[in-house]
């Protein structure tokens, strides 16, 4: 089976300016401390993506909330001049944009408090997505994270032996992620959108 891959495009350092002059308008890429990262993905990856997108829509929707799924967007961190985010889903509080001083002009975020829920989807690279940005969205605040490992390609000291396909919830408690983990036929839970009704299978084997 082919898997997605986040392939490190070599190259001196990139500042944010620099990266978003070369890349801003191209979805596939995303800058982690200076480097340009390919976010080549598959098919696999887009319907688990858009999945994801879709039932969370349906709970907005349903609840009212001033909020939203970005189609479009860059995560940047306030005061990181080298890093760059792209989650596969993020969903934006509407209210707070007017606090975004790029959100406007550039469609990039840079505040916590503007995003309510992110989503990554596992590529080869998944060091990014189990340790560096369980770091940064949890100092930026997100309440919840989610890590949709649909091939079991995290280490096995985040998803354990055997490697399996798992979704890893994480909620920010006290400024610090907790993180529960899903697999099979186990019903999710999550606190931002707790009438959500799935199994982890349901999110992880869609389009296998």
């Amino acid at each position: 089976m082919t898997i997605a891959t986040n392939h490190i495009i070599p190259q001196q350092p990139l500042t944010f300016d620099q990266f978003f002059d070369r890349y801003g308008d191209d979805n596939r890429y995303e800058l982690i401390d200076g480097e340009v990262f390919d976010l080549e993905s598959n098919g696999r990856h887009e319907e688990v993506a858009a999945l994801i997108t879709a039932k969370i829509c349906v709970e907005i929707e349903k609840k009212g909330l001033p909020w939203f799924v970005l189609q479009r967007g860059l995560l940047r961190p306030f005061n990181a001049s080298l890093t760059a985010f792209r989650p596969d889903v993020a969903v934006v509080d509407r209210n707070e944009l007017t606090k975004e001083p790029l959100w406007l002009d550039q469609s990039i975020l840079t505040l916590g408090n503007s995003i309510k829920f992110v989503a990554e989807v596992v590529s080869n690279n998944w060091q990014n997505d189990y340790a560096r940005k369980v770091e940064d969205y949890a100092v930026l605040g997100i309440p919840e994270y989610w890590i949709a490992d649909y091939f079991g390609l995290g280490g096995t000291r985040h998803i354990g032996k055997p490697k399996q396909p798992t979704l890893s919830i994480c909620t920010l408690v006290d400024g610090d992620y907790q993180i529960q983990q899903f697999r099979g036929n186990q019903s999710i839970i999550s606190p931002t959108f707790p009438n959500l009704k799935l199994t982890a299978e349901q999110i992880l084997s869609v389009g296998g």
